[in-house]
């Protein structure tokens, strides 16, 4: 550690915040004990998007994420019994679908890790919205365990899938997934996925200035004209556990900028509402969009807040609800579903929980508001309920 670099304090705790349980005689008062398909918050943003975390586990210590030095061989993680089962994730699933929701993003830790995820998947491709139509369905992965799990996840379902890769140079990913695992079984992972039809498949490159920006150039050069579309990420201070600091983030503004001066960008319009990627398409010798290239994302939640039309809420491996990447409390809906209650009651909590919600931290960063509670509640951390 250099003379000029802070003390990182290690917190010795356990990173799951507190959660809240949720009253059904608030509820009901509240007259919200029927779901219409267009469920929105007190700012207006429609429910469409849910993320589900099925493992707080992952074979990576990344230190954007699961520090090693955090996240031990005697991390406390969750038990067996305190996950949700495959059929309560698709029970709350549906009472979601029924609010609006369109995509559901399995996610974790590291889904892969869990148990036959393919009958997840399986049961979760049977749901359709209240206009009839199929989900879409997608999980987010580091690669590790993709070669060997890609058909079975297209053949239960699963529509495609954002890959994990933090740089090409084998030596920078082992030193950025910190237990020496080779970027070769990846981009296997990612040519099995893309053989057995799973896309468009998505790349996300957690950009940390110093540790892994060498590695834009290369990256953007590997993907363009592949089909996969490449997507870079500002470093982001989720959680307490990775040390953030702002002097680690490269952003996004000065990310084009470095890729344009070999790879002439031009900016693409969004695709559909609530997207956090801003699309750059390569451009052609005329300046326009050439498509056969293909396209970059940069998502910048740290210098571009795209809280105000933010339509995504998350579901930890425990049942808890977050509102927020950046949320210091959950809602307790396993609690609700392991009473027995109907599910009538299980869209009543939701509808309760997020019509209530006023969450954007990505705007408030800096500010007061936007400080830790006085209490001492902690922001959740990545790994409990994914990116």
């Amino acid at each position: 550690m250099s003379e000029t670099s802070p003390q990182r304090i290690i917190p010795l705790l356990d990173q799951r915040p507190g959660v809240l349980s949720v009253p059904l005689s608030a509820m009901a008062n509240a007259g919200l004990l029927s779901a219409n398909g267009l469920l929105t918050d007190t700012r207006g943003r429609q429910l469409q998007d849910l993320r589900i975390s099925v493992t707080d586990r992952c074979n990576f210590r990344c230190s954007y994420c699961m520090p090693k030095d955090v996240f031990t061989k005697d991390y406390p993680y969750l038990p067996h019994n305190s996950l949700l089962s495959f059929e309560e994730i698709t029970r709350l699933a549906r009472q979601f679908v029924a609010h609006g929701v369109q995509k559901i993003r399995l996610t974790g830790g590291e889904p892969l890790l869990r148990k036959n995820v393919e009958i997840l998947v399986e049961q979760l491709a049977t749901l359709r919205t209240p206009q009839g139509n199929a989900l879409d369905l997608t999980l987010t992965t580091n690669g590790a365990l993709l070669a060997r799990k890609a058909a079975a996840l297209k053949d239960a379902g699963l529509n495609r899938l954002t890959v994990s890769l933090d740089g090409l140079d084998d030596d920078v990913f082992r030193a950025m997934n910190n237990v020496d695992f080779p970027v070769r079984e990846v981009l296997d992972g990612i040519e099995a996925a893309h053989k057995v039809g799973l896309g468009p498949i998505k790349v996300n490159m957690v950009v940390k200035r110093g540790t892994n920006d060498s590695q834009i150039l290369p990256m953007a050069r590997h993907f363009k004209g592949s089909g996969i579309v490449l997507r870079f990420i500002e470093y982001m201070d989720v959680g307490a556990t990775n040390g953030w600091r702002m002097n680690d983030v490269l952003p996004s503004a000065e990310l084009v900028s470095l890729l344009q001066q070999e790879l002439p960008l031009v900016a693409l319009e969004p695709a559909q509402v609530g997207e956090t990627a801003q699309r750059w398409g390569y451009a052609d010798a005329n300046g326009l969009h050439d498509k056969a290239a293909g396209e970059i994302g940069v998502i910048s939640s740290v210098t571009q807040a795209f809280c105000s039309d933010c339509n995504r809420a998350r579901l930890s491996t425990e049942g808890q609800l977050y509102l927020c990447l950046f949320a210091s409390q959950g809602y307790n809906l396993r609690e609700l579903v392991r009473a027995a209650h109907t599910d009538a009651e299980l869209a009543a909590a939701i509808a309760h929980i997020w019509s209530g919600r006023t969450d954007r931290y990505s705007e408030l960063r800096g500010s007061e508001e936007a400080a830790p509670q006085g209490d001492g509640r902690r922001r959740v951390e990545m790994s409990y309920i994914g990116g």
